[in-house]
Order: C-alpha cells, then structure tokens, then sequence
C-alpha cells in the first residue's frame, strides 16, 4: 500500500463528487455510484448518506476494496476505517464543503449516526 501524493490529495479531495466502486469475488468491478468526498489531512474519507445498510456501503465493507474516481484520479483502492478521533474533523470537512446543500441534506453524513458508515480510502497501487 502507498500514500496519497499531495497531487491526488488536492484532486480527489476538492472534487465535488466521488465515483466509487467495490469488487466482486471474481474480482471485477461493480458499477460506480456518485458520493460525497471530503479530504481530512492526509485522509480521503466518504460516508453513507443512508447509514451501513446502504448497499453500496455493504458491498464495499464486505469486498474490503475497489476503485474510485475523483478530480481526474483513477485509483485502486482498499476500504479502512477512521480514527475514532477523526470524526470530528472529518464532520467538520463535510460542512465546510457540502453547508451549501442545507441541513437536511449535509445531516446525512455529520453526526454520530455517520460514524458507522464512514470509510477511509486508502490507495492500495
């Protein structure tokens, strides 16, 4: 597993929407869906919109890996969790990127209901 360079940090961390997709056991891909991205760090980091039964959370959780792509990056990837000290800033990431949208959306994914449903994307090239 390597790092993010601070190129890929930039690009896929500002990019409004983050495509992702989890593999099947055959190893293939399934078809990528549009989500919210927030950059924390050193950290790229999504949340379920829907909590930890939204199918594409389950797939990911239960392959473990996929591939994104965001800003121009197109990457392998594997699916880890936060820090249990992160979720504050990664809260913090979201409003600042997403308050546009307005409470009733951005509450989706701040909050400790989203904690269970956070991954962080670690590049897995």
């Amino acid at each position: 597993m390597t790092d993010w360079t601070d190129s890929e940090l930039d690009s896929v961390g500002g990019a409004e929407e983050l495509q992702i997709s989890s593999r099947r056991a055959d190893g293939t891909l399934r078809p990528y869906v549009p989500i919210w991205v927030v950059r924390t760090g050193d950290d790229i980091v999504v949340r379920s919109a829907y909590g930890a039964n939204n199918p594409w959370y389950r797939r990911a959780v239960a392959s473990g890996a996929g591939r994104i792509r965001a800003g121009g990056v197109e990457k392998d990837v594997t699916f880890g969790r936060a820090e249990p000290d992160a979720h504050p800033g990664i809260d913090a990431a979201y409003h600042a990127k997403y308050d546009r949208y307005g409470p009733a959306i951005v509450n989706t994914v701040v909050g400790e209901q989203a904690v269970s449903s956070t991954l962080r994307l670690l590049p897995a090239d």
